[in-house]
């Protein structure tokens, strides 16, 4: 019976990974062609479908780790995962004013290249049991440059919003009402730049000691 549900894991979650790496790819291939072709302004328009559906998907990841399917502890999933999800939707789909800026085209391919090396890794690990070693020297090296480009465009782009979040009053909630609570969206991207603060290099710290320790046990290997 164990047999059989470990292999039913591991068809699963080949599947997942291989789905959302064919996502990614969509992402990437877009952004590229679009900045090719019509210039960083036309790159949101291009990549909106595949980028919502690919980066919504990986809520299951946050799943995978509550109950058990995979190692990665959510206390680093969740925050990461929430983190794109709120750039995602809570900001670029959210204030269209946005779509434009050229940081969005570093963002996409930051996060594209960056998933689309991930969900490869896992999904050659979880289809046939390890991953070769220059897959697996991508997978712990390349964030030391696509972390610091990512987290830098999220940042940007949260706090070019913030205008746009004043303007509009979007998801924000004014007293008085029946409630008798209010709620400001501008204060909450101000939270949530101060989250990266102190954030970004404690993750940043984990990923190099997860490298360590990766690339150490594959030499063993």
């Amino acid at each position: 019976m164990a047999g059989i549900l470990s292999l039913v894991r591991r068809i699963y979650l080949s599947f997942y990974n291989w789905i959302v790496f064919f996502g990614w790819f969509q992402v990437f291939y877009l952004a590229v062609k679009t900045l090719k072709e019509s210039g960083h302004e036309h790159v949101y328009d291009a990549v909106e479908k595949p980028l919502l559906l690919a980066q919504t998907a990986a809520i299951l990841e946050i799943l995978h780790g509550l109950v058990g399917l995979v190692r990665s502890p959510v206390s680093a999933t969740l925050p990461q995962i929430s983190s794109r999800l709120y750039v995602m939707w809570g900001i670029l789909w959210s204030f269209p004013e946005l779509r434009s800026h050229i940081l969005v085209s570093s963002l996409v391919i930051s996060w594209s290249v960056t998933e689309i090396i991930r969900y490869s890794f896992f999904g050659t690990k979880e289809a046939f049991g390890s991953a070769p070693s220059w897959l697996l020297w991508l997978r712990y090296s390349t964030f030391l440059l696509l972390y610091p480009s990512g987290i830098t465009s999220e940042v940007g782009l949260i706090y070019s919003a913030l205008p746009y979040i004043t303007e509009s009053g979007k998801y924000s909630l004014r007293m008085p009402n029946k409630w008798n609570f209010s709620f400001d969206y501008y204060y909450a991207g101000l939270v949530a730049l101060g989250i990266y603060v102190p954030g970004s290099p404690h993750m940043y710290g984990y990923m190099l000691g997860q490298r360590k320790k990766a690339l150490s046990k594959s030499k063993k290997e």
